[in-house]
């Protein structure tokens, strides 16, 4: 009998080789052991999502806060489903209360960022490029995005110099 570590371990790893449809039936199997795993949930809601299954996928993230409700991947990635959907209000609100559980991460405010660049807030994607940057400051996506905000704001200084740091760290400057 497999333990819930190897199954999870196994869905995980076939999750990141892009073979979600192998994992899924992995993660059930491991929550038929342990039901009320907010991991196995999350994972489970990973892989849908990468199948493109965003419905199912919200439904796993759900339930690993119901049993956890500090999981902040779990709630940064159905502010990415929410935000391929175009539900810029749900995905800013599953943003930010991601950032509630944990301020520090970069990855957050940084889609949180692209939200607020995407429906022409510059003033607000500026502000979370900056504090992207603060917590990385060698975080490409980051650089290019607030490079392009600069330019939307009319900040051209500020803009050529996010180009220049940029060229010098080796980056393309596209996304």
């Amino acid at each position: 009998m497999e333990t819930v570590a190897n199954l999870n371990n196994s869905a995980v790893a076939l999750t990141e080789a892009n073979k979600p449809f192998e994992a899924i039936p992995l993660f059930r199997e491991a929550l038929i052991l342990e039901p009320e795993n907010p991991l196995l949930w999350l994972n489970l809601g990973i892989a849908q999502q990468k199948t493109g299954e965003y419905s199912e996928a919200i439904d796993s993230f759900k339930h690993s806060l119901v049993i956890d409700n500090d999981i902040c991947e779990a709630w940064n990635s159905m502010g990415l489903i929410y935000y391929e959907l175009n539900d810029f209000v749900l995905a800013e609100n599953c943003y930010k209360t991601a950032l509630s559980c944990n301020d520090n991460d970069p990855k957050i405010w940084n889609n949180l960022g692209v939200l607020y660049f995407n429906i022409n807030n510059f003033e607000e994607a500026r502000n979370c490029f900056e504090k992207t940057l603060s917590i990385f400051p060698q975080f490409s996506d980051a650089l290019i995005n607030l490079r392009d905000t600069c330019r939307e704001l009319g900040d051209y200084r500020a803009a050529a110099e996010f180009e220049r740091i940029i060229s010098n760290l080796g980056f393309n400057g596209r996304i």
